[in-house]
């Protein structure tokens, strides 16, 4: 991972987004406290909408990595999402010049939705939710012992 001057690798500041043709979830997470959070929903209006957007919170937040869900069909096999996430992430990195992993994001939504709904939130926040989801699933998986 490559990490901005003067932080560690350890002290790394993550973006993650759950993209969708009407919106795309944000959520920030830091590799040293292993957590996330959701942190807001950009309307995708348009692609200069959307990455203005997105560059606001780049500069706000610095990140070092950004995470960018994969959706798939629940057998693993890509659909016509897959590849908008994939181009997604690909647009990130060449406007931003921030690496972009991607991460498996199925039943990311579904998880989410239960967290609301156990939680008694108000839905608005669904993709942010979701992309917190696919963050955090990044960083356990990231901090999981080796075999």
């Amino acid at each position: 991972m490559s990490v901005a001057p003067g932080r560690g690798a350890s002290e790394a500041t993550l973006l993650a987004f759950d993209y969708g043709e009407k919106r795309i979830g944000v959520a920030l997470g830091n590799v040293l406290t292993r957590s996330a959070r959701p942190l807001t929903v950009i309307q995708n209006r348009s692609t200069g909408y959307r990455f203005e957007a997105i560059g606001v919170l780049l500069r706000e937040w610095q990140p070092d990595l950004l995470v960018v869900g994969l959706p798939t069909h629940p057998d693993g096999t890509p659909h016509i999402m897959t590849q908008l996430a994939k181009r997604f992430g690909n647009q990130l990195n060449g406007r931003f010049n921030v690496p972009v992993v991607w991460v498996d994001e199925r039943y990311s939504s579904v998880d989410a939705e239960a967290r609301m709904r156990e939680r008694g939130d108000d839905m608005d926040q669904l993709d942010a939710e979701a992309a917190c989801v696919i963050l955090q699933q990044y960083l356990d998986e990231r901090s999981a012992p080796t075999p």
